[in-house]
This record gives structure tokens, C-alpha cells and sequence, in this order.
């Protein structure tokens, strides 16, 4: 009898079911359920409805009841950084803020009142970026101070799913990284760096790694959705799954440090994986952030702005009643010729109120040629991409001292072709594209191994690689 197991995997705009299982030594999928997301403003600030999301949860675990596919485990993925507390009753104390909220403007020069950015980043090893958790904290401790003197749980965002599935608590290492409150030398919560930043140490309870057992679904739970099973930790944070899916060839060497992997969906995740956090200054100057993997792996990696700008634009050309699939912006995009390259990491693009018009106003700014059509301002969009890639390969390889003849893209931007023919063409390199659901498989992975499913990470994803269609591109001449 095959056994089954859950991935809920949510995302910026939308969140899954996934069953998989085993079979013949390679694994297979079944889409069960989709359901949406998105942040709302409310009480004004830009919120995730939790409740919603959770109800969505709920109902495409009943879809597993309807086809007699029962998990023996499930866990849930989510974006980083974003977090709920709750006071002694285990209420929520204020909303779910979201991290393209502005109300951390200004947070990191307070904060550096208290420890300088050289010092958090040597004890963290963490990047700088606005939303981090931190600054989430202090933004808290300034508007509502209310909710850390009443707060007795802090949890990331799947880690508050966890505890609505089981009643049980628990905080997942992987995200928790992404706080910045995370030592990068002991993995575990820096109490020091929380006492001076004045936060609730009860706060902060022990870390559990990917392939913990959370516990069984709550009673009531059980009954709603018709079964029982397992809950059992992923990587949290969908990076960290979706690096535990890049495929590896069959008696191949496991690849610490001789991978180089982009993460590709709303966030452009791009990196490698080290046995040791690098903490220099150098590193953090190039702005590398050192999240914690499964296995006290290091994704040591640069965030990019990625697909969250064409999708913005995609968004608008609909409200304006021009509809185009992503497959027919990068076709309008490859006929084009516009010069125009713009920073994707620049903060003018992280939650414009229009997309369109801050690549088009960077671009004027700049001296360059304005996108002005569809194709156009595809084509701005995914030769940026490609060329932060490429300057990101440079930085990589200088500062690891490792060379990579090779950059595996994995999720959903794996399907992007003309942008996966870009990146080897900027790059170099050749680009490995796909699987497309890596965080999901991510998510199945850790539950399948704390199974005995397989017995290491490097067993998995040679059941990865040869589960699923990896395409390949070569670089071209780029002057041809």
C-alpha cells in the first residue's frame, strides 16, 4: 500500500496542496488543491488574513479524504520573516503584517543605536533587508508596545499553521534564521543580541530542526477534515525546501559548496550551500545572507528582486485590459532590442504602487531608453534579471574561490525559458531548469526522510533528478 504525504506549500499569491509518494524509487506528484493569498490593507497596514489562509488549508486537507489518499505526514511552507504573536490565551495580538509593509521606514537607524550593522551582521551573518524580522520587531515595539509586554508566543507564519493544526508550539529552524536573531555560530537564538534590543527573551524558545515531529492533528481538527496524521517540520521557509529539491545526478558528489542554485519564483533566491556561515565583512558588503538549510547546511545566497516585477507588470497591463500569459511576454520580450538595464534590487521596486511606472521612471532617470510597450517592459525586466545574475555569479565565485560551470533554477521560474536562455547567456554557464514545484518536493523530502524513505539528502535528490524533466541551455554568442 503506498503511503502518501502532505505538502502545503503557500506562497505570496497562492497556496497548494501536494500529495506524493514513492514509487519505483522516484517520486510522484498530485496537485489536489489550490487556494489564494495575497496582503489586504487593513487598520493601514498591508496584512496576510491568516484566518483565510488557514481555512484554505483546512479545505484542500478534506480533498484528501474525498480520494482515499490519507498522508501519514503533512507539513506547511511559507515566505520568511513575517510572524504573529500571541498573548496568554493564545490570541492573536494585533494582524499578521506583511513584509511589504512600510512600517519598518526608519527601524534600522534605530536599531543601530543599539548594535552597528558591522555587528549584527558578524554575529547573525544575515543580509540587510528592511523587512527583515528585526525591524519588524522594532516597528512593533515603537507603534504597539502593548502587544511585547502581553506577548508570551512568537511564530513564524507556517509555524502558527503547525500550532493551529496540533496545539502544539514549535519554532522551525530555517525560518527562524531570517529574523536576524538567530546566532550564525550556535544555530540558535541569540539571547544576548534580544536582550539588547529589550525584546521578551520567553519569546524565543528552543529551535527544532527540519524533520521534527510537530505532533497529531488536534481532535477537532480530526474530525473536521475526516482523518489523522502527522505533522511533521519541513524547511519552513520555501527557500529551504526548494534547495533541498535541486536534483542531483546518481553518484554524483553531494554538492556543499560545488552548487551554484537559484531559487526562482516571487523572490529570485540565488546561491550555494556552505558547511560554515561566512560572516566577513566583505560578504556583507556584497550583501550575502547565510540562512539556515536543512542539516545545519548554510543557503549562503543573495535575495533578488525576481519575478514579483514581471508578475506586477503582468497585473497591470490586465487592469488596463491587456491580458498576456507570462509565455506571451516573454515572446513579445525576445523581439525586442531595448538596451535599458535597471537595478532589480533597488527598493523603488519592492511595493510600487505601479510597476510600470518605476521601472519606466528608473529608466529616464538613468539616461536609458523608456519601455513603453508590453514587450518592451518585459524585455527591461528579465535582461535586468539576467545580468544580476550574472554580476551575483562574479561575486560568488570570488568570494568562495570556487568556480561553477553550472546554475540549477529551480520552482516556478524554471519555466521561464527565455529568461533560463538569458542566464546562461549572461552568466556563461549552463542553466539545468526545473523541477518547477522544487519547494513543494522540498517539503515532501524532509517529511519522507524523517520517514526512512530515504536515508540522506544526497539519496533524494538523486530520486529528485530522476523524477522530474531538467532542461538544459547552453550559452549562445550573444552578438549572433
Amino acid at each position: 500500500m503506498e503511503k502518501y504525504y502532505l505538502a502545503v506549500d503557500i506562497g505570496a499569491s497562492s497556496g497548494r496542496h501536494i500529495l506524493g509518494t514513492v514509487r519505483e524509487g522516484k517520486l510522484v506528484l498530485q496537485e489536489i488543491y489550490r487556494f489564494g493569498n495575497g496582503m489586504k490593507r487593513k487598520d493601514g497596514h498591508l496584512c496576510w488574513d491568516v484566518e483565510a489562509l488557514f481555512a484554505g488549508i483546512k479545505e484542500g486537507m478534506k480533498e484528501c479524504r474525498k480520494l482515499g489518499k490519507i498522508p501519514v505526514s503533512m507539513g506547511i511552507d511559507t515566505w520568511a520573516v513575517d510572524f504573529v504573536l500571541l498573548d496568554g490565551e493564545n490570541r492573536m495580538l494585533g494582524n499578521a503584517t506583511g513584509y511589504r509593509d512600510n512600517r519598518t521606514n526608519g527601524m534600522d537607524e534605530k536599531l543601530y543605536k543599539v548594535i552597528s550593522l558591522k555587528d549584527l551582521y558578524g554575529r547573525t551573518g544575515i543580509q540587510k533587508q528592511i523587512f527583515n524580522t528585526i525591524y519588524q520587531l522594532m516597528a512593533v515595539r515603537e507603534e504597539n508596545p502593548e502587544y511585547l509586554e502581553k506577548g508570551e508566543s512568537f511564530l513564524m507564519i507556517p509555524d502558527y499553521f503547525h500550532y493551529l493544526l496540533t496545539g502544539v508550539k514549535k519554532q522551525e529552524y530555517t525560518n527562524a534564521t531570517t529574523t536576524q536573531l538567530v546566532n550564525a555560530e550556535t544555530g540558535t537564538w541569540d539571547y544576548e543580541l534580544i536582550q539588547k534590543l529589550d525584546l521578551p527573551e520567553r519569546l524565543f524558545k528552543e529551535l527544532s530542526m527540519p524533520g521534527t515531529t510537530v505532533g497529531l492533528l488536534a481532535e477537532d481538527l480530526e474530525k473536521e477534515v475526516g482523518f489523522s496524521c502527522q505533522v511533521v517540520l519541513p524547511a519552513t521557509h520555501d527557500t529551504g525546501s526548494a534547495v533541498m529539491a535541486v536534483p542531483l545526478v546518481p553518484g554524483g558528489e553531494d554538492p556543499m559548496g560545488d552548487i551554484l542554485y537559484i531559487s526562482s519564483g516571487t523572490w529570485s533566491l540565488m546561491g550555494t550551500e556552505l558547511s560554515k556561515a561566512n560572516c566577513s565583512m566583505e560578504s556583507m558588503e556584497l550583501n550575502f545572507t547565510n540562512e539556515g538549510g536543512y542539516d545545519h547546511r548554510f543557503r549562503y545566497l543573495k535575495n533578488i528582486m525576481g519575478l514579483w516585477m514581471i508578475q506586477s507588470v503582468k497585473k497591470e497591463l490586465e487592469e488596463k485590459g491587456e491580458a498576456y500569459s507570462f509565455a506571451e511576454l516573454c515572446r513579445l520580450a525576445s523581439e525586442e532590442r531595448i538596451p535599458s538595464i535597471v537595478d532589480c534590487n533597488d527598493s523603488v521596486f519592492l511595493s510600487p504602487e505601479s510597476m510600470i511606472k518605476a521601472v519606466q521612471e528608473f529608466c529616464q532617470r538613468s539616461g536609458m531608453a523608456v519601455p513603453k510597450t508590453a514587450g518592451q517592459l518585459a524585455a527591461v525586466i528579465y535582461n535586468s534579471l539576467a545580468a544580476c545574475y550574472g554580476n551575483t555569479v562574479k561575486e560568488l565565485e570570488a568570494i568562495t574561490g570556487n568556480n561553477y560551470p553550472a546554475i540549477h533554477v529551480v520552482g516556478g521560474g524554471s519555466n521561464a525559458e527565455y529568461l533560463n536562455q538569458l542566464t546562461a547567456d549572461c552568466t556563461g554557464r549552463t542553466v539545468y531548469a526545473g523541477p518547477g514545484e522544487a519547494t513543494a518536493i522540498g517539503n515532501l523530502l524532509a517529511q519522507m526522510l524523517a520517514a526512512g524513505e530515504f536515508e540522506s539528502l544526497k539519496q533524494a535528490r538523486e530520486a529528485v533528478y530522476r523524477s522530474f524533466a531538467v532542461k538544459e541551455y547552453q550559452p549562445r554568442n550573444r552578438l549572433s
